[in-house]
């Protein structure tokens, strides 16, 4: 029995060292935990450890910065953002033999070869597009297949609610949301906001567990008014589109000027396209033609020609002047009226259009004072509305004026505008006299203008050119009933590579309204109309009176009862000239 218990006696030294090692154990893991958890300055410590954590977990991302909303000058919304969602795939992660590819795919509405080969491409880095821009529920749709490697980013897409009825003047932003045409290209730099930065816990699969911390917060892009008015811009647009259809025509503008601000209430222009939808976008349409594209004005100077005959001192409104036989020589171009008018004043010299009556006038004055009045009107300079690709026109100066250029010159040919530059100089009209510059931004004060013509003259002209709508005028499809219209009709034709084309003309109507105290100038250009009628006062003035009358409406302009022999002139609708 005692050499039993002698051999289960432990010794001394053995029983000390286990209950020193049972000790060191438990005090080694505490040490070795506080190590991970507290200790500071420790190598791979809970420093280190929270930084590698944080280095697979934590994420700056960027939080987009809403551009500025684009309204009319009533506050319509013509360009706002709304949110989307980017989806992107980084290669590397993403398996591209997972049973899930195949789902993506579908949801992705692509192929499975076609996903297998877009991530072959992009295979060794850590970046690719899947889709741009989709909506959160197609992209919710995608990240609930819960991918690894597949991701989501918001972000913000342009949408125009007024589509192709002020494409051309708005302009569109890019997949990036940075302007590319229009007045979203103009301002841009203000529109556009500074993105904001956030700190974020993202599991394993890259989805966002928990808001961390704001970096950075985003600054939204600053609003910008237009001048046009929405309800007045449809208008425009509809009648615009109508009459270019309706005469074959291929292009077309019509301006509208408010006469005491000098906004531009409506700016619309065919062909045109929708900014929602830009996948079968032609660069024919992409132009705001009302602001870049040149023609020859034609008919619609000859009352800055009558203008500067009057201020010369030399003629009067009631001065005649012999247009008989009907035609007229000026050195081998000979230039036609419409029949033989015979002795007529200046009033009627504006009704008629005469051709042979403006040449005559013209030889009579200064070609560099016919040059400067059309100047002073704005011609040959830049509208300044800061437009991309505003075109200031043509208005040449010659050392030595040749019979044949002044008789051009004074009726519209040898220079050219645009409808925006024609509407500005018959707005120095309408003000009787006092140039005032455009603008496309909606106007908190009224800018101060710039006397250029003697105001009697100007008032004097305008009642001249009444007679343009009246009975046996040129334009009594411009009439409105109850308003008294001043306007002038022109038909210039096109220049081709050979010279002047003899069957293609440019039809316009420039005019404003009410007569005696305007309130409204109204340019219409119709482009090549190819139908049966091609005649300014055919073709542009019937836009003009439809448009027009619907703004004097919209805006409650009172009317101004008119004769009884133009209201049944207007019932007729008969034209009563060539021009």
């Amino acid at each position: 029995m005692r050499e039993k218990q002698s051999k289960l006696t432990i010794s001394r030294w053995r029983y000390l060292l286990l209950v020193a090692v049972l000790f060191v154990l438990p005090v080694a893991a505490l040490w070795h935990i506080a190590g991970l958890q507290v200790l500071v300055d420790v190598d791979k410590g809970f420093q280190f450890l929270q930084g590698q954590g944080q280095a697979r977990t934590v994420r700056t991302e960027s939080i987009p910065a809403y551009r500025g909303v684009i309204t009319d000058s009533r506050g319509e919304p013509l360009a706002v953002s709304t949110p989307v969602v980017t989806l992107w795939a980084n290669p590397q992660v993403i398996d591209g033999a997972s049973e899930g590819l195949s789902e993506l795919a579908k949801s992705l509405s692509m192929s499975l070869d076609e996903l297998q080969q877009r991530l072959s491409r992009y295979a060794g880095k850590e970046f690719m597009y899947l889709a741009r821009q989709v909506t959160p529920e197609k992209a919710q749709e995608v990240l609930g297949l819960e991918i690894p490697g597949v991701y989501g980013q918001g972000e913000y897409k342009r949408f125009y609610p007024a589509g192709e009825v002020t494409s051309q003047l708005v302009g569109f932003t890019n997949i990036d949301d940075r302007g590319q045409e229009g007045m979203e290209l103009a301002f841009d730099e203000l529109l556009t906001g500074v993105p904001g930065a956030k700190k974020v816990l993202k599991d394993l699969k890259g989805r966002v567990i928990k808001d961390l911390a704001l970096v950075r917060s985003e600054k939204s892009g600053e609003n910008l008014a237009l001048s046009i008015d929405l309800r007045l811009q449809y208008t425009a647009y509809r009648e615009l589109k109508a009459a270019v259809a309706k005469h074959q025509a291929a292009s077309g503008s019509v301006v509208m000027l408010d006469v005491r601000t000098g906004e531009i209430l409506a700016m619309a222009n065919q062909p045109s396209f929708n900014p929602n939808d830009r996948s079968q976008l032609s660069s024919d349409a992409l132009r705001n033609r009302a602001v870049t594209d040149i023609v020859e004005p034609g008919s619609t100077m000859k009352p800055f020609t009558v203008l500067a005959a009057l201020e010369s001192g030399k003629f009067v409104p009631e001065t005649v002047i012999d247009t008989n036989p009907g035609y007229i020589q000026v050195g081998r171009k000979t230039f036609l009226d419409h029949r033989n008018y015979g002795l007529i004043d200046l009033t009627t010299l504006l009704m008629k259009s005469s051709q042979v009556g403006t040449t005559k006038l013209a030889l009579e004055l200064e070609p560099t004072h016919l040059r400067d009045m059309f100047s002073r009107m704005g011609l040959g300079d830049s509208p300044g509305t800061g437009f991309p690709g505003e075109s200031p026109g043509s208005l040449p100066e010659h050392r030595r004026w040749r019979p044949v250029e002044r008789a051009n010159f004074a009726f519209g040919y040898g220079l050219s505008a645009t409808a925006l530059q024609l509407a500005q100089a018959y707005a120095v009209l309408a003000r009787d006299g006092e140039k005032k510059p455009v603008s496309l931004l909606k106007v908190s004060e009224v800018p101060e203008g710039e006397q250029v013509v003697d105001p009697q003259l100007a008032s004097r002209l305008r009642q001249m050119m009444t007679s343009v709508t009246h009975s046996g005028g040129t334009a009594t499809r411009a009439a409105i009933p109850s308003y008294e219209v001043a306007g002038k009709t022109g038909t210039s034709h096109k220049v081709g590579k050979a010279g002047y084309e003899k069957n293609r003309y440019v039809a316009l109507f420039a005019g404003m309204v009410p007569a005696d105290n305007p309130r409204l100038v109204t340019v219409v250009i119709i482009n090549d109309p190819r139908g049966k009628k091609y005649f300014g006062g055919e073709v542009a003035a019937p836009v003009f009176a439809t448009v027009t009358a619907d703004a004097l409406r919209m805006l409650k302009i009172p009317p101004k009862v008119k004769s009884t022999e133009q209201v049944v002139v207007l019932e007729q609708g008969k034209p009563g000239g060539a021009t």
